[in-house]
């Protein structure tokens, strides 16, 4: 994992950065079990755990674009906790399976090209 080291003055958690944190949580998204965790874990519908996932959309932009591992899934999956009925309906196993399935297909397609 590629990321920057902390300012001298910059205060950090448990030895790590805010940055390193929030990137080890953002790219923590691109696995929908996860996502279906912190849904059955009520966080989704917290107001200020959305608003943290709102927050978080900076990721997409440069600088910070090139430190995801996974910048695909990662972002599409950011993207979609920003609509409630996707943060309610990652609840269902059907849906993860769906999002499972799908990036293994495009994994298995960008491996080809």
């Amino acid at each position: 994992m590629e990321s920057s080291p902390p300012a001298d003055d910059e205060a950090t958690y448990g030895g790590y950065s805010r940055f390193e944190i929030e990137l080890e949580f953002v790219q923590s998204l691109a696995n929908p079990y996860y996502l279906n965790h912190l849904a059955s874990q009520k966080l989704l519908g917290q107001p200020a755990f959305v608003a943290y996932l709102g927050y978080l959309r900076y990721w997409a932009r440069p600088p910070y674009v090139k430190y995801l591992t996974y910048p695909g899934p990662t972002l599409r999956h950011l993207e979609l906790l920003q609509q409630e009925r996707f943060r309610q309906d990652i609840m269902s196993p059907d849906l993860v399976q769906r999002l499972v399935d799908e990036e293994m297909k495009a994994a298995v397609g960008w491996h080809r090209e």
